[in-house]
């Protein structure tokens, strides 16, 4: 397809031109400076080596009609944690919508999805159609390796706003026969707006599937006088227990002495705080670690603490209470998060 493109320093693919204006030569389209993509599309090696690049090639040598989707279609909308890698920092394909109406061969690079479109499932945005936030996230949902995998994207797409559980529920009843609906739906059910990384994602799982127990994502503990004391990754409140991923961020001295900080004011308001590592085999010492919290915790008794939030406080655990803010309470209560600040409108 031709493409249209207005978001600056990307090169869209070009068919052979015998003038060489708009495109090589056919000579010109045969040597090193010129590389074929699909159905007479080419792009220039001097084409720069991105990732919205990669999206840009794969979709513009498709017919029309069809969009990025998945992973690709969030990233072109900003969201943070769609970057196009794995977890061992590997570019992925780049996954594309072509509908049931084109038939369309797999290449590399491109990951290719011929399942139907609805009509109102492709938008364009800066000139490259994607498919809407909905599409995206449950196609990304239902083609995860693993339930776990699948919410981590779904909770890592309403950490952007780009999509609450709500949108993602009613999109989810329209797909009918579609594979992978049941990992969506399980994933969809157990899934958080208020999710800030995906290791606590996975942290949570872990935790819900060796205790049936309900956890709170990120919320804020205060006093009994309205002061904010902290804010665990987690908490299950009845019991008073809380828990913590420690990444490799965590180590540098500025983030592990304000961990340390959160600790001392934990153990002084009697709430066990329980941590979670990376590495092989920190499933089994997490839920260690976890049991013996439980062990140690206090209970529903009497509390120095409160999850009741003071007047001045601004509530953002929700994908619809985070859209209401404005530019600046955006920048003053979600600066922590740093998702989507200005990213393109989504028609």
């Amino acid at each position: 397809m031709e493409l249209h493109l207005t978001r600056p320093g990307l090169v869209a693919p070009v068919h052979v031109d015998p003038t060489g204006q708009t495109g090589p030569t056919p000579g010109q389209a045969r040597g090193p400076r010129w590389r074929g993509l699909r159905a007479g599309w080419y792009q220039s090696v001097d084409s720069p080596s991105t990732t919205e690049q990669r999206i840009v090639e794969a979709v513009g040598a498709l017919p029309d009609g069809c969009a990025a989707t998945g992973w690709a279609a969030l990233h072109w909308l900003g969201a943070r944690w769609s970057n196009g890698l794995d977890a061992d920092g590997r570019e992925l394909p780049v996954p594309v919508a072509v509908g049931e109406r084109h038939v369309v061969r797999q290449r590399a690079g491109t990951l290719v999805s011929e399942d139907w479109l609805f009509d109102d499932d492709v938008i364009v945005i800066d000139g490259l159609p994607i498919t809407i936030p909905a599409r995206a996230v449950t196609f990304e949902a239902r083609t995860a390796d693993s339930e776990i995998t699948a919410t981590c994207l779904i909770d890592m797409a309403t950490y952007d706003d780009l999509v609450s559980l709500d949108e993602l529920a009613a999109y989810t009843a329209r797909l009918v026969a579609r594979p992978g609906k049941v990992q969506l739906q399980r994933a969809l059910s157990v899934a958080s707006e208020n999710a800030w990384s995906p290791m606590e994602v996975v942290m949570r799982r872990f935790w819900q599937l060796h205790h049936q127990r309900p956890l709170l994502c990120n919320q804020p503990i205060f006093d009994a006088a309205g002061n904010h004391l902290l804010t665990p990754d987690l908490l299950d409140l009845e019991a008073g227990v809380a828990g913590e991923y420690e990444g490799d961020v965590h180590a540098s001295g500025r983030a592990r002495s304000r961990d340390l900080g959160r600790e001392e004011v934990s153990r002084r308001h009697g709430i066990e705080v329980v941590t979670m590592m990376s590495g092989a085999g920190e499933r089994a010492r997490f839920l260690h670690r976890l049991e013996g919290a439980y062990a140690r915790s206090r209970g529903p008794g009497p509390r120095s603490w409160t999850i009741e939030q003071p007047g001045w406080w601004v509530d953002t655990s929700t994908v619809a209470l985070r859209r209401a803010l404005t530019v600046e309470q955006r920048e003053r209560w979600l600066r922590h998060r740093r998702p989507v600040q200005n990213g393109p409108k989504i028609p």
